[in-house]
């Protein structure tokens, strides 16, 4: 499957970008997203954040940074820098928006963070969550290490991938570990982490803890899926140390289909940065700018077999952040029939990362985009979008972006 998702991106889409080259400079450029936002209102005092006594900073973090507690979804796999800390009876949660996500281990002095910044891609933070006059998040370049490589495109950025594990949670790194996106088929999905929500008879490798849970899967499918809470869960655990009962299935897939999406985003923004200096405009572009119209219209979504059903309160959360036309239409309205979203076009169009985008990109990206939206383009790779598709998307676009060409209007 990891082969599979970069061959659908384009030629060279796992390549490293030299990002601390004197063009991009990472390291020395300071971010300007939401994170690095809140730290400059702390510092003058313009935000305080309050104490709680069992969950620390982190629920005045979240209301800071307008990250849903709904989003909560639990990995139990020992794959993060804090592998000591976590495993099956202590999970680490972890939530997001549509710029930030944030880490919390029950017990750990240490919550986790990073964000899509519009500039630079993922950009990462630690923040010691213990009681101070004093509150910081502190950027950290180490996490660089895994996150910036093959699997994030070759760029800072973010990963989703799929392990068996043991009972601890040690990741079997030979049973897979496949990058997750939306092109995933659910049956590849979510290994090591556990899963709550509706599915039918689709099966998942959520809540799977072990080689018996594994095995068992095979002859029982699904006796560890369709779970409603974390307290339907195997193996049981305190589920009070989490702010929610839940694991959401459809925060999981939102959140699988936009970190790859930042990732693109950060990977156009730095290709184009490059080619502009070196060649005065962006014209080599073409390929990335393909790949990134198919992932963006969700061309190669795998196809739902039946319904979902996650956290009516997540899907309330997510569906109120976006804009909407005057019909009363959004992006982020969720279809979970057949597909992820009733209007197949990713809400990150909307996003500080895509208006970020060099102006000489986004003239291509939006000439492309109405070549294929109008019809024009009636190319076999967009067959999949429907008239309908095309005709609501436009519409969209055309009442919620205000940049966009003239020609778009009429």
């Amino acid at each position: 499957m990891a082969g599979a998702v970069a061959a659908s991106d384009f030629q060279g889409a796992t390549h490293l970008v030299p990002f601390e080259e004197d063009n991009l400079q990472y390291g020395k450029t300071v971010a300007t997203g939401p994170i690095a936002r809140l730290q400059q209102q702390l510092d003058t005092g313009d935000v305080t954040l309050t104490w709680d006594d069992q969950f620390g900073y982190l629920p005045a973090i979240l209301k800071a940074l307008k990250v849903p507690e709904s989003s909560q979804m639990l990995v139990f796999s020992k794959t993060s820098f804090q592998r000591d800390r976590i495993s099956p009876v202590s999970p680490r949660a972890v939530y997001f928006n549509d710029d930030v996500y944030v880490g919390f281990v029950p017990g750990s002095p240490l919550l986790e963070f990073s964000m899509a910044d519009p500039k630079l891609g993922g950009v990462f933070y630690g923040f010691e969550n213990v009681r101070t006059n004093r509150v910081k998040f502190v950027r950290t370049d180490n996490c660089l290490e895994c996150h910036a490589g093959a699997k994030t495109m070759g760029v800072p950025g973010h990963l989703i991938r799929s392990f068996a594990t043991d009972d601890r949670g040690v990741a079997d790194l030979l049973s897979g570990g496949e990058l997750i996106t939306h092109r995933t088929p659910l049956e590849d999905r979510w290994g090591g982490w556990f899963v709550t929500g509706q599915h039918g008879s689709q099966r998942h490798r959520g809540n799977l803890v072990g080689a018996e849970a594994f095995a068992r899967q095979q002859t029982e499918p699904n006796f560890a899926g369709n779970k409603t809470t974390l307290a339907d869960l195997p193996p049981p655990f305190d589920v009070t140390r989490y702010l929610e009962p839940t694991s959401d299935i459809v925060a999981l897939m939102v959140m699988e289909h936009q970190a790859h999406m930042h990732n693109f985003l950060t990977r156009l923004n730095y290709e184009a940065t490059l080619q502009l200096k070196a060649y005065g405009h962006c014209n080599y572009i073409k390929s990335p700018l393909e790949a990134f119209l198919r992932y963006l219209l969700f061309v190669e979504e795998a196809p739902l077999k039946e319904p979902v059903t996650g956290s009516a309160e997540f899907a309330r959360d997510f569906v109120a952040e976006g804009p909407r036309d005057s019909q009363g239409r959004s992006l982020r309205e969720f279809d979970l029939k057949t597909r992820l979203f009733k209007y197949p076009c990713s809400y990150l169009i909307q996003s500080e990362s895509f208006q970020a985008l060099p102006p000489e990109l986004k003239t291509r990206i939006y000439r492309r985009l109405e070549e294929i939206l109008s019809g024009e383009d009636q190319s076999e790779t967009w067959q999949r979008l429907t008239a309908e598709d095309r005709k609501a998307i436009r519409e969209i676009l055309v009442a919620t972006l205000p940049d966009l060409p003239k020609s778009w209007k009429r």
